[in-house]
């Protein structure tokens, strides 16, 4: 198992009812069992300002500080491995 600092966050921007964003979500559950990470997830439509961002982008897999974009639609598992690679 890659171990990385348990204080990376990561945040994933979707919306109720995205059958994307909820695959998404699952295939990060399945991740975090191989590798160290924490995530979150913020439905877009409680806020205008991310509606107006990502609408129709989500799910987007985000670093918490939101400098980094990992992947959009589907978790594609080699950005988010190349990211966590990056605090080792």
């Amino acid at each position: 198992m890659m171990k990385v600092d348990p204080a990376i966050d990561l945040v994933v921007y979707g919306r109720e009812a995205c059958h994307l964003c909820e695959q998404m979500v699952q295939a990060l559950k399945q991740h975090q069992s191989r590798l160290s990470f924490d995530f979150q997830v913020i439905d877009i439509d409680t806020d205008s300002q991310l509606v107006s961002r990502y609408n129709d982008k989500v799910p987007v897999l985000m670093s918490l500080s939101g400098q980094k974009e990992i992947c959009r639609y589907y978790l594609d598992t080699s950005a988010l491995d190349d990211y966590l690679a990056s605090f080792r």
